[in-house]
C-alpha cells in the first residue's frame, strides 16, 4: 500500500450506498447496488471490550454462548456509538439475560437501530482476535521443556513483545505537517530501538519496503481481508524479520520486525522521526474499492491496545542472527483455512 498510511481525511457518512455502472448487456430490473460500509468511528473502551470478553470466555461450554462482538454491538447501538460509564451495565444486563433465558438476542435487537451496522463493523474489527487455538507452554512451572495445549480465548497479541517498555496516549486524529496538513490516523507506541514488533493477527504480508511517510513498514492482511495492519518506522538497517517478503504467512504473536524511527523521507533507509516509536494503523476494509483511496477507514486504536496488553508474547534473540523470536508457538487454525484456499485457488496474493 503505497498511499499516505499516516492520515487521510475522510468525511463521508457512516452507512451510505453506491450503485455499480451498468453494462449494456445487463438488465434494467436486475440493476446490482453495491452497498458497504464507509465508516467507522470505534470508540469502545479497554473496559467494556474486557467485560464482554469475560462474558464471552466464560461461556464458552455453556448451553448459552455468549459472543463478545454481539455484547459490543449492542452496547454500541444503546448509546449512539459511544461507551459511557453505563454501557458496562449494559453489556451485563444482556449478558443476564441471555444467559438466564429472558429473552434473546434477535428479540431484544430487532427493533434497536443500528444494532446491524455495528455488528457488522465490529465483527471487522475483531473478528479475528477471539477463538479456539494451540500454544506451547511449559510443562511445569520454571521448565523449558513445551507441551501443547488448547485453549479458547484470546489470541491476539500487543503489537510490543512482553518485558519490552512503551508509552502511547490517545494520539488518533492530531495534526501532521510533514507533506502536506493531514490527521494522525493511527497509534504511536514510543519504545526503544530494536523492540521487537509482533503480529497482532495471523495474515499475509501484503506490503513490505520503505514508504515516505512511514518510512520501513509491513502491512499484514488478516486473511478475511477485512483488517489492513500497518506497522510503520521500523528500524534502520534491520527493520524486518529476515524470512519475510510480500505475500508470506505470518501467525498471531510472530516477530515481523523492529522498532526504530525512520521515514519522512523520499531516500530509503532515512532517520527523520524525532522519537523511535512503533506507528500502529488498523485499516478496515468493506470493499476493495477501499484499500487506497481517499475513502478508507483508519479507527483509533487506543483503547484496543491496551486491551490487548493482556496477551503479550515472550520472545528470545538469537545470538548468531541477531532476531528476535518467539518463545512459545502457536497453531491458528485460521492458518490451515487459508491454506487449504490457497491450496486450491491461484495462490498467495500479489
Amino acid at each position: 500500500m503505497e498511499t499516505n498510511q499516516e492520515g487521510t481525511d475522510d468525511n463521508s457518512e457512516m452507512n451510505s450506498t453506491e450503485e455499480n455502472t451498468n453494462t449494456e448487456t445487463e438488465n434494467a430490473t436486475e440493476t446490482e447496488k453495491k452497498d458497504y460500509i464507509k465508516w467507522v468511528d470505534f470508540n469502545a473502551t479497554e473496559s467494556a471490550m474486557s467485560l464482554a470478553y469475560k462474558y464471552d470466555v466464560e461461556s464458552h461450554t455453556s448451553e448459552v454462548k455468549l459472543n463478545w462482538i454481539e455484547l459490543l454491538a449492542y452496547a454500541a447501538a444503546k448509546n449512539g456509538g459511544n461507551f459511557p460509564q453505563k454501557a458496562n451495565k449494559d453489556i451485563s444486563t444482556l449478558a443476564e439475560k441471555l444467559k438466564n433465558k429472558e429473552d434473546t438476542l434477535e428479540s431484544i435487537t430487532k427493533d434497536l437501530k443500528y444494532y446491524k451496522y455495528f455488528l457488522e463493523a465490529y465483527t471487522a474489527i475483531l473478528g479475528g482476535m477471539v477463538g479456539e487455538y494451540e500454544i506451547e507452554v511449559p510443562v511445569e512451572e520454571g521448565s523449558e521443556e513445551k507441551k501443547w495445549e488448547k485453549k479458547y480465548g484470546l489470541k491476539a497479541f500487543l503489537p510490543i513483545a512482553k518485558g519490552f517498555p512503551y508509552s502511547g496516549y490517545d494520539d488518533f486524529g492530531v495534526s501532521r505537517e510533514y507533506g502536506f496538513t493531514r490527521k494522525h490516523l493511527g497509534h504511536d507506541m514510543m519504545g526503544q530501538t530494536g523492540t521487537p514488533i509482533i503480529a497482532v493477527e495471523s495474515g499475509y504480508v501484503e506490503a513490505l519496503g520503505w514508504n515516505q511517510y512511514g518510512g520501513w513498514r509491513i502491512g499484514i492482511r488478516s486473511f478475511d481481508k477485512k483488517r489492513y495492519y500497518y506497522y510503520a518506522h521500523l528500524r534502520q538497517n534491520f527493520p524486518y524479520n529476515k524470512s519475510l517478503k510480500e505475500g508470506s504467512i505470518v501467525q498471531a504473536g510472530d516477530v515481523i520486525g523492529y522498532l526504530g524511527h525512520t521515514g519522512y523521507s523520499t531516500k530509503e533507509n532515512t532517520n527523520n522521526i524525532k522519537t523511535p516509536h512503533l506507528h500502529f494503523g488498523l485499516q478496515l476494509i468493506f470493499d476493495e474499492s477501499q484499500k487506497e483511496s481517499t475513502n478508507e477507514i483508519w479507527i483509533d486504536c487506543y483503547q484496543l491496545t491496551k486491551f490487548l496488553y493482556k496477551n503479550r508474547c515472550q520472545t528470545a534473540k538469537n545470538v548468531e542472527t541477531k532476531e528476535w523470536y518467539r518463545i512459545y508457538n502457536i497453531k491458528d487454525p485460521l492458518v490451515d483455512e487459508y491454506l487449504k484456499t490457497i491450496d486450491s485457488g491461484p495462490g498467495l496474493p500479489q
